[in-house]
């Protein structure tokens, strides 16, 4: 019987365990970064808060270990999925920039992100990168002329909006949708019927390969440590 119709499709596991550590410690720098930051901005925040130089270090400190976890994720052998998903992160198939039009939506075959996903994360990451490089500007600013301070504190501030955006959109977006948002915080897996509907060119490659457990020597039976990253979704 096809997998469409089977009405046993087990679920398909979407994030591993690896994959769900790196975003929810990176998830939990980046809240603190946000909530500390507002702290020293907001004049009325900071008043209620207190002890500015504590909230200062922390938000220093949180910043600068923001891609920590990314980074030993990709890097460690259990990070095979999450190096695959980066790479799918960073891919464009044809045909997928039709999806930000909403009537041509529905005629787009989309992979395991959708572009909007694709799109918040190169913005995220983009703007991380610009904060950084303001942030230590602003922090060590004994070795940098004021033209570059007051550039940096301008664009600091700026961006930090931009972010603010962009995290509360995501955040939206997926307490929209139970079954990604349930993947992402407890087991990983999405229903096969979830697959199909929002991802099917996903499910497509998921189910061509054989499921966890059914081949010994690799993770989930697929390459990749069970992702299968094909030229179609360049």
């Amino acid at each position: 019987m096809p997998p469409e119709l089977a009405t046993d499709d087990p679920p398909l596991l979407r994030f591993d365990g690896t994959e769900r550590l790196v975003h929810w410690s990176t998830a939990a720098l980046l809240i603190t970064v946000m909530v500390t930051g507002a702290a020293l901005y907001a004049g009325p925040i900071s008043v209620l808060v207190g002890n500015r130089e504590t909230v200062r270090t922390v938000h220093v400190w949180c910043g600068l270990l923001l891609p920590v976890p990314l980074l030993l994720g990709a890097l460690t052998r259990r990070g095979r999925r999450l190096r695959a998903d980066l790479r799918r992160l960073n891919r464009w198939a044809p045909g997928e920039r039709k999806w930000f039009r909403t009537r041509s939506r529905a005629d787009v075959e989309l992979g395991k992100f959708n572009p909007g996903q694709k799109l918040n994360a190169a913005c995220i990451a983009g703007a991380g990168l610009v904060m950084l490089a303001t942030g230590s500007i602003m922090h060590w600013f004994d070795a940098f002329p004021v033209d570059w301070r007051t550039g940096a504190t301008f664009a600091h501030d700026w961006f930090a909006f931009g972010i603010w955006a962009l995290v509360i959109g995501h955040v939206l977006f997926a307490l929209r949708d139970g079954d990604a948002l349930e993947a992402m915080m407890v087991n990983g897996r999405v229903p096969a019927a979830w697959a199909r509907r929002k991802a099917p060119r996903w499910y497509a490659e998921q189910r061509s390969e054989p499921q966890d457990g059914q081949q010994g020597g690799r993770q989930g039976g697929e390459p990749n440590g069970g992702v299968q990253v094909r030229d179609s979704e360049a």
